[in-house]
């Protein structure tokens, strides 16, 4: 494992690198999480590849000094500076709010793009609350006071769980993130910054459809996060695109699903 950083217009990523192989995955975490989540297939895929997994702004030791806004094109720069090319081909994981950033640089270079391993992808449905809440005026100014004045939204939350309107583990899931002060700013701002990191589910189907590029990904059958089915409407009429069901809620990266999650990067 080596750790490092990489300075951009006054911030500084930090990237840590596993293995020793000539292919490169470059491997994308989830919300909350951070680079060192990927250790888990050192092991399995070091010999073959090396993965480089990157901290995104407000998240692990990334030290993001610029505006509430992380542009796609700024992500590709760092790649390509990782690479010492703007040409050379490379894989893609990536887990849950990873999943989006993964969609999105395939959706912009796709033709650089040999496979893709996504684990419970965020971006395979339209959300318009938080299009809402981050890439309107009126809807980030209400997100950001939400964020410093909850109480509303508590009491709103509190109103649906009696009437059975939202899930007991949706409701776990949104306190988890809420319910302490500096989690909610933290929230405002990750959301605001990496805004544009919303893939087209239309480019990407004619993507898919065009040029056959493997994807293969992995939901967790209990997950009331990120569902199966939407993996499923997606890869209609698509014969690169592979889903596959594990045996658990929306937490997969986990040492015990390494080995699966691994397989299709294995079996060339």
């Amino acid at each position: 494992m080596e750790s490092f950083f990489i300075p951009y217009h006054g911030s500084s990523f930090h990237a840590v690198k596993y293995g020793k192989g000539e292919d490169i995955i470059f491997c994308f975490h989830g919300y909350g999480e951070e680079a060192s989540t990927y250790s888990i297939f050192e092991e399995l895929l070091g010999d073959a590849y090396t993965l480089i997994a990157i901290d995104m702004p407000f998240h692990g030791k990334t030290d993001w000094r610029g505006p509430l806004l992380f542009a796609l094109n700024a992500l590709i720069d760092i790649i390509n500076e990782l690479l010492d090319s703007a040409d050379k081909k490379f894989n893609l994981m990536g887990y849950s709010m990873g999943g989006r950033v993964a969609f999105r640089l395939l959706e912009a270079i796709p033709e650089r793009v040999k496979k893709l391993v996504l684990v419970a992808p965020d971006g395979l449905h339209k959300n318009p609350w938080q299009r809402f809440s981050t890439e309107t005026y009126v809807g980030n100014r209400l997100f950001k006071f939400t964020m410093e004045n909850p109480d509303w939204l508590f009491g709103l939350m509190k109103m649906a769980f009696a009437l059975r309107l939202l899930n007991p583990s949706i409701e776990k899931f949104i306190r988890y993130y809420l319910d302490e002060e500096q989690q909610r700013l933290m929230l405002y701002k990750r959301w605001t910054t990496m805004r544009k990191f919303r893939p087209s589910i239309s480019k990407l189907q004619q993507i898919f459809m065009k040029q056959q590029i493997p994807l293969h990904i992995f939901f967790g059958k209990y997950d009331r996060v990120i569902v199966a089915k939407r993996g499923y409407t997606f890869a209609k009429k698509l014969p690169s695109v592979y889903i596959a069901e594990i045996e658990a809620g929306h937490q997969l990266l986990h040492q015990k699903y390494a080995t699966q999650i691994a397989e299709p990067f294995m079996q060339e």
